[in-house]
């Protein structure tokens, strides 16, 4: 079977009306105030600002075998970045649903009819017995068909710009989701180790006050001491190992959020008890400008913002005609015999346009609507743009405040030490009582629980802080669906 559906006159029409106007507004991105330095990088000793921003492993920084074992599982089987990676992918398949329109539709129709008709008889010819004459037909038609409306106005190519854009602010989000979930994983190992390291300390102490009630109770035999010391000496214990109890549920708690964060489940994950806190990694800030590529909720926002303003486009083309072509081609007969001779070929052309000539505002309204709608995505990308920056600048003072608590803190500590020590010492002598043992006792944990605690805190900082700086990413590994290279 041949079909004749002559292309070069489809496809110098093709490139004709392809080259129409896109109305709308072209893209361009709004400007944003941005300072020329950090407030807080100053005060940071750690800070380098000529330095790029962390890449790729980031984690390592910290020196922790957990983090590094575990940091690579977030990327493929957390389930959050599992859905937003969906997400990303049924955005990619609306700009192909998006590109189809520029293209002619192209069909085949087929059909065949077998059709019997009677042909009747006088009623002198009834009344001799003879019957209806039947006939039997065939009939069939075989045709192509081609339908297309030129995108004269630019309204189908807006669309296609629009889900592009929609589809590169899903991947940023991908990114953002990925990482989000990376700093939530180091925050937990981060709370996992603190336990840790405070689970050790308790133990510790709970030596040591074992230690202190055993020598109270051997002065309190022999009615050295009151018998109020041996309740106080025992009561400090107990507490202690109270405490101690505590802390199994925040370890436990911790643990089921990393197994959970890494796509397991809370029990098929065995987190072994460590004796070493993450090490503080050094963190290059670089200057506020590079928020605008490195951070992905920024690079969301503002595909966000193209894609709104390419809908303004694709509203304004509503004004305008639209025209549809059509061909046909093929053959039909009746009978059926000979369906492909050259005398049953038929063809046929056809084009049409249509023009809303009134409707009541609805075409104002949507373009209104669009046009409200990308105010809105620019105020959303400016707060997003600030909101980083605070981001930032809350982390570097939180660095730089805490770095001066922890000098502080090691001082307090070893005064701390230090007192209860003396103290003991002068209540074995029998100078005090020990009332005075058991507050030197106490100040000494608490400023031991305290400088953990704020270890802790800069460790949240400086994850916080790789977080807030985009983790390495940039927003020049985003792919335009538009072209071949897109995944």
């Amino acid at each position: 079977m041949t079909m004749k559906i002559s292309s070069k006159p489809l496809a110098a029409a093709a490139a004709l009306l392809l080259g129409g106007c896109m109305v709308g507004p072209d893209y361009h991105r709004p400007q944003v105030s941005v300072p020329a330095t950090f407030r807080e990088l100053p005060g940071w000793t750690q800070a380098q600002p000529d330095a790029d921003g962390p890449k790729g492993a980031w984690w390592t920084g910290f020196n922790d075998p957990l983090l590094n074992q575990l940091e690579p599982l977030v990327a493929v089987s957390n389930q959050t970045v599992r859905q937003d990676y969906a997400n990303y992918q049924e955005a990619l398949a609306e700009v192909k649903v998006a590109r189809s329109a520029l293209f002619p539709t192209i069909g085949v129709t087929g059909s065949g009819t077998r059709q019997r008709s009677g042909t009747g008889t006088s009623s002198a010819s009834l009344s001799r017995g003879i019957g209806n004459i039947q006939t039997v037909s065939n009939s069939g038609s075989l045709e192509g068909n081609v339908s297309w409306a030129p995108d004269l106005w630019g309204s189908v190519r807006r669309t296609i710009e629009q889900n592009a854009a929609t589809a590169q602010a899903s991947e940023a989000t991908l990114a953002n989701a990925t990482l989000s979930e990376q700093i939530a994983l180091a925050t937990a190992v981060i709370q996992l180790r603190t336990s840790d390291a405070n689970i050790d300390l308790l133990q510790q102490t709970v030596k040591a006050y074992q230690h202190y009630l055993d020598v109270v109770a051997d002065q309190d035999k022999f009615g050295i001491v009151p018998p109020s010391d041996v309740l106080t000496a025992r009561t400090q214990l107990e507490n202690a190992q109270s405490s101690l109890i505590a802390l199994g549920v925040a370890r436990a708690q911790n643990a089921h959020a990393i197994a959970v964060l890494v796509g397991k489940n809370p029990e098929d994950l065995d987190i072994p008890h460590s004796t070493t806190m993450p090490s503080l990694p050094n963190i290059p800030v670089g200057v506020p400008s590079t928020l605008l590529q490195r951070r992905p909720d920024i690079a969301t926002a503002e595909r966000q913002m193209a894609s709104q303003n390419a809908a303004i486009g694709v509203a304004v083309a509503a004004y305008y005609p639209t025209v549809s072509l059509s061909a046909l081609d093929g053959f039909t007969q009746s009978p059926l015999g000979g369906l492909l001779h050259v005398a049953n070929y038929v063809w046929s052309l056809g084009g049409s346009a249509t023009e809303t000539l009134f409707d009541g505002g609805e075409r104002s309204g949507e373009v209104a609507a669009a046009k409200a709608a990308y105010q809105a995505a620019v105020a959303n990308y400016r707060g997003t743009v600030l909101t980083a920056f605070e981001d930032v600048e809350n982390d570097l003072s939180g660095l730089r405040i805490l770095a001066e608590q922890s000098d502080t803190l090691d001082s307090a500590v070893r005064d701390a030490s230090r007192a209860a020590e003396i103290a003991f010492n002068e209540y074995q002598a029998g100078t005090v009582d020990y009332t005075t043992v058991a507050t030197a006792q106490a100040t000494q944990l608490s400023s031991q629980q305290t400088a953990l605690n704020v270890q802790q805190s800069r460790l949240l900082d400086a994850a916080s802080l790789i977080g807030d700086l985009g983790g390495g990413w940039s927003d020049s590994l985003l792919h335009d669906a538009r072209t071949a290279t897109a995944p």
